[in-house]
């Protein structure tokens, strides 16, 4: 598999200049089978940087949503292959108790937010994601619910063997507060031995006591979640829009400093992975 960061901001980064070599778009990942099959993963901002991923002969892509906070979405309409009726664009998306990811989806892609309404558009597809398994083309996907506000889902994807778990929003401290009892975790059977882990890491640890119940993690407890599960690369990702390159710089050098065994992989804008 290979794994582009589209997107890694938590939200639309600082402008003038300060947010350059960690990106400043919304959560979008596109991951590559060896099949040529494309995978992408949330539809944030970030998903028009995977414009240039998408080849030629490509008849099919499928776009997992990890939840539907605006941040993940917000660049979906703007995503040229759904106009494209040449091309099949499943969209997936997690189940919900008041509506279905059709008519959820449809309050963002219709006036007055976008002038393209989704029932218009020919070519794609909707599908309500259950936690469990399932397959897309080239993947084996696994899904299950993690602590975030609204329904939410990680995703484990796996191909000939090699896996990749994301779980961009999350607060894993909620339900395991000492976070050592793998039964407590959020998210524990997506991510137990992966490969590459995709991981919330939004606060330092000052900065997350202000923010219990927001959803997200700090530096520390991404550390705790990456060595409970035992995987073997963790990425940093959902960035705190309000922290400059020099702000995440120190909090990646925190993050070695405390775990100096663990791989750890500053999550930057355009940077690609192989797994």
């Amino acid at each position: 598999m290979r794994i582009t960061l589209c997107g890694t901001r938590g939200s639309v980064g600082r402008a003038g200049g300060r947010t350059v070599r960690y990106g400043g778009d919304t959560s979008s990942v596109a991951v590559q089978g060896q099949s040529g099959d494309l995978l992408i993963l949330d539809a944030g901002s970030g998903i028009a940087n995977a414009h240039d991923l998408i080849d030629p002969g490509v008849d099919r892509i499928d776009i997992l949503l990890t939840h539907l906070h605006m941040d993940h979405i917000q660049g979906l309409g703007f995503f040229r292959p759904l106009y494209n009726p040449a091309i099949e664009t499943h969209i997936w998306g997690p189940v919900s108790t008041t509506a279905g990811l059709a008519t959820r989806l449809s309050r963002y892609l219709s006036p007055p937010l976008f002038p393209v309404r989704l029932r218009d558009l020919a070519s794609v597809y909707l599908h309500d994601v259950h936690p469990g398994l399932f397959e897309v083309p080239g993947f084996s996907v696994s899904a299950d619910l993690v602590i975030h506000p609204g329904p939410t889902l990680g995703y484990r994807v796996e191909e000939n063997g090699h896996s990749l778990a994301y779980l961009p929003d999350h607060e894993p401290a909620l339900g395991s507060p000492n976070l050592a009892e793998p039964n407590w975790l959020s998210g524990y059977s997506i991510i137990a031995d992966v490969d590459l882990l995709i991981h919330d890491a939004q606060y330092f640890d000052d900065e997350y006591r202000a923010k219990i119940g927001w959803g997200h993690s700090s530096h520390r407890q991404t550390i705790a979640v990456a060595r409970m599960a035992r995987v073997r690369t963790l990425v940093t990702f959902h960035h705190d829009p309000e922290h400059s390159d020099e702000e995440l710089d120190r909090l990646h050098d925190q993050m070695r400093a405390d775990d100096p065994e663990l791989n750890i992989v500053a999550g930057l804008a355009g940077a690609v992975l192989e797994v």
